[in-house]
């Protein structure tokens, strides 16, 4: 009876944090466009929050729920990889949602699985299975359909969509490179990663001209659009923090395949909630390449798993007194 209370527990744990990081992802895109349709000042927002992420970083430690590590300059100059396709990417994926419209955002960013497959052999000589390539062209297929049946899309929103797709693939190879310069440990590494970035983005938001236009739209619009906007940087802050440490929570929690069938449903519900709170309009040719980049990717972590599982070698169990015998006499069962 208290095993079966335990494994309840267990069970709940586990979706208490698959729900947590579907709510942070899909409310963070949602805020985001919310602040972005107010000014369209993208390194402003970002340098925003990670100005946020940093503070409540440091209050965690504060009230001794984490552990900061010093910066040390070794490290930071180690991270450098890191943080340029960091801010490369969280840039262009903050770009796209400018030209896009929630529910597209899907589509726009849709060729990160082919991206990763390319990558993960060009630079970590990693082959794949002819079921993960089907997988691939599934998701290119929804992409290709997504982009060229829809009249309305943005060129420039679908380049900068593709450019994140690099950036989130390449993100996952560097950060696989970046741990050991961090003695591996995944905080020390969300810490430098935010305040690193923080302090690149700053002389961007200089050059990109973004306070100008923060001036601008104050003087044709009032500070009704400066209330609208950094009331939604403040909650794109907050759900950034929330978002990291829902990743966190759930590779840690979760299995990877688990992960990534969370991260399909989450684009699901990021399509329709798009659609609700934006009054998005979702044609048969988005919804096609949505279903279509979804399936690929469902295909993609099934190969995966099964790939893991036809490479766990078996436990042997002995099951009789000759077994254990034989297995005393060799040191193993043969």
């Amino acid at each position: 009876m208290a095993s079966g209370n335990i494994s309840l527990t267990e069970r709940q744990a586990v979706l208490l944090t698959v729900a947590f990081y579907m709510f942070s992802t899909c409310a963070m895109v949602l805020a985001n466009k919310y602040a972005l349709n107010a000014m369209p000042v993208a390194w402003l927002l970002l340098w925003c929050q990670m100005a946020i992420a940093v503070l409540l970083l440091k209050v965690t430690e504060a009230f001794g729920v984490l552990r900061m590590p010093q910066i040390n300059l070794v490290t930071a100059k180690a991270l450098i990889p890191l943080i340029t396709i960091n801010v490369l990417g969280l840039g262009v994926n903050t770009l796209c949602l400018i030209y896009v419209d929630t529910s597209f955002y899907q589509v726009a960013r849709g060729l990160v699985l082919p991206f990763t497959v390319i990558f993960a052999y060009a630079f970590l000589r990693q082959s794949s299975s002819k079921t993960v390539l089907i997988a691939c062209f599934i998701v290119f297929c929804g992409f290709y359909t997504g982009v060229t049946s829809d009249i309305n899309v943005s060129s420039l929103g679908v380049f900068f969509g593709i450019v994140s797709s690099i950036t989130t693939s390449l993100h996952a190879i560097v950060i696989k490179q970046s741990l050991s310069a961090v003695n591996n440990s995944s905080i020390d590494l969300v810490y430098y990663n935010n305040l690193l970035s923080f302090i690149v983005i700053t002389p961007i938001i200089l050059f990109s001209g973004e306070i100008s236009a923060v001036s601008e739209h104050y003087a044709q619009e009032g500070s009704a659009v400066l209330h609208k906007f950094f009331f939604g940087v403040i909650l794109t802050g907050v759900l950034g923090f929330m978002v990291n440490l829902a990743g966190f929570l759930q590779i840690s929690k979760t299995s990877p395949t688990t992960h990534m069938i969370s991260g399909a449903v989450r684009g699901v519900l990021q399509t329709f909630l798009g659609y609700m709170v934006f009054s998005e309009v979702i044609t048969f040719g988005r919804m096609a390449g949505i279903v279509l980049i979804l399936a690929g990717g469902a295909l993609y972590t099934w190969a995966k798993d099964q790939e893991m599982r036809a490479n766990t070698k078996p436990t042997y169990i002995p099951m009789t007194q000759q077994d254990i015998d034989e297995e005393d006499q060799d040191g193993h069962k043969a």
